[in-house]
């Protein structure tokens, strides 16, 4: 492959698919963005195979599988070819057909990495796909009209970590990879810190995104939590019981509120010196506290109608604001304060009888 190819790849195609992270990528130092985008890349279009609700939920599997193992290094072009002739031509978006259809190209830039570098791709596409993995195991197919929820909140704990928490560590890896000396703490305390802040980010998605994965019979709230509250899954398909089970809501809030106060020191770790890195941990953050708060003032959580998200304009006005406090720990620090007592005081203000 050549340079002009791999620039398409990780810079055109990149963006038309990764909406707000590319802005994310794009402030990340130089040594990063290549390994980071193309572990995004291959995630993605994993993820596309794993959504694509026409094909059956087993055959999406075996798909997901050989493209996990040619990740891993065992090369198998018909398997390439099944994939495009199955999955890129049901999408309805144009970038994710494309985005099939690089797969190769894609896959051929893996050994243009450093070993190391190399590794840890593997690592987290094969991790991140083991949650998508999990996913088509253990839900029934988006138009059985079954809904099936996970047990306890160990496995939410689990799913988060596979699907998010360990982004937060293949991100810190690469900071001391690529970045040797930014970051003065230990690794094992960074990298325990980078899944929390991963887990937060998902928690923050499972929650905004509970009324829509319902529908496709996917609940993600533990069953054990819903039962402490007189709920059960079917329940949360009539969107009034949003009010009932704003318990369970201000619950999963609370322990959200607790991963993003550890995502702020895994940002506040980073020298203020290092502002592209900071800007790069903090605008999620901002994005995601922003909307747990939207959440905790949502009355109408579970109705698919009401679906909350931060508009692109937003982001605009996050990255602005967050300008002045990316190089202050005060600063920084009392607006992530703010956000977090927002929340807190929605859970305290229901609590009273």
């Amino acid at each position: 492959m050549n340079n002009s190819q791999r620039a398409v790849l990780l810079g055109p195609l990149l963006k038309s698919v990764s909406r707000s992270f590319y802005l994310t990528l794009r402030i990340l130092p130089a040594g990063m963005r290549d390994p980071i985008g193309l572990a995004y890349l291959l995630a993605r279009a994993a993820d596309t195979i794993a959504d694509t609700s026409l094909i059956s939920p087993q055959r999406r599997l075996e798909l997901l599988l050989s493209l996990r193992a040619q990740v891993n290094g065992v090369r198998n072009d018909g398997a390439l070819a099944r994939i495009v002739g199955e999955v890129a031509g049901q999408q309805a978006q144009p970038d994710e057909r494309t985005l099939l259809e690089s797969l190769g190209a894609a896959l051929a830039i893996l050994p243009q990495l450093s070993s190391e570098d190399q590794a840890a791709v593997r690592d987290i596409v094969t991790t991140l796909t083991t949650g998508m993995e999990f996913d088509l195991r253990t839900f029934s197919d988006e138009t059985s009209g079954e809904i099936v929820a996970l047990k306890e909140f160990g496995e939410l704990d689990r799913y988060t970590y596979l699907v998010a928490g360990c982004v937060g560590e293949f991100w810190t890896k690469m900071t001391y990879a690529h970045m040797p000396g930014t970051l003065k703490a230990a690794p094992d305390t960074m990298l325990a810190l980078g899944v929390r802040f991963g887990r937060a980010l998902q928690m923050t998605n499972v929650l905004r995104d509970c009324a829509r994965d319902l529908r496709i019979g996917r609940c993600y709230l533990p069953e054990s939590m819903l039962a402490r509250h007189g709920l059960t899954p079917k329940d949360l398909l009539q969107p009034a019981t949003s009010a009932r089970a704003r318990p369970v809501l201000f619950e999963l809030l609370g322990k959200s509120i607790a991963l993003y106060q550890d995502a702020i020191d895994y940002t506040l770790a980073i020298p203020s010196s290092a502002v592209r890195l900071r800007l790069a941990c903090l605008w999620p953050i901002m994005i995601g506290l922003d909307t747990l708060v939207l959440l905790s003032r949502n009355d109408a959580w579970l109705d698919p109608d009401w679906i909350l998200k931060i508009r692109r304009n937003d982001v605009y006005g996050i990255m602005a604001a967050s300008l002045p406090m990316v190089v202050s720990n005060g600063l920084l620090r009392a607006w992530a304060s703010r956000r977090m007592r927002a929340v807190e005081a929605e859970i305290s203000a229901a609590a009273r009888p």
